[in-house]
């Protein structure tokens, strides 16, 4: 599950980081207030990358995702982009969490098909 979240989030900080570009064109918007709720949500992108697979990762990761299309209102695109991530957020989770049952049963199955380091066989 790590690895697929984490690759949603990475892709998270880099439109994050173009539609804040995008967000400085508004004359209505200051530069400092752009980048710096950008830059929280960039940072949060980077660090939920260490904690999703602890129990409040996951819903830190939806937290980001619902804000991410709320974004919207200020760069419209938002919407759109929000949505395809919120849906990429929840494929990496569902199927992260079916990956790691698959690889967790192939382990056990593996550590008891093979004979161990005690076994006459293993020499």
């Amino acid at each position: 599950m790590r690895t697929l979240c984490s690759s949603t989030l990475i892709g998270e900080f880099f439109v994050i980081g173009f539609a804040a570009l995008v967000a400085m064109k508004d004359p209505g918007l200051s530069m400092a207030s752009v980048w710096t709720v950008s830059g929280i949500a960039m940072a949060l992108c980077v660090l939920l990358c260490g904690v999703v697979t602890r129990p409040a990762g996951v819903a830190l990761g939806w937290a980001l995702q619902i804000a991410l299309v709320v974004s919207g209102v200020v760069v419209p695109t938002m919407y759109f982009l929000g949505a395809v991530f919120a849906g990429l957020w929840w494929a990496s989770v569902h199927f992260g969490r079916k990956i790691d049952v698959a690889k967790a049963r192939f382990a056990e199955r593996s550590a008891q098909a093979s004979p161990g380091p005690s076994s006459p066989d293993a020499a």
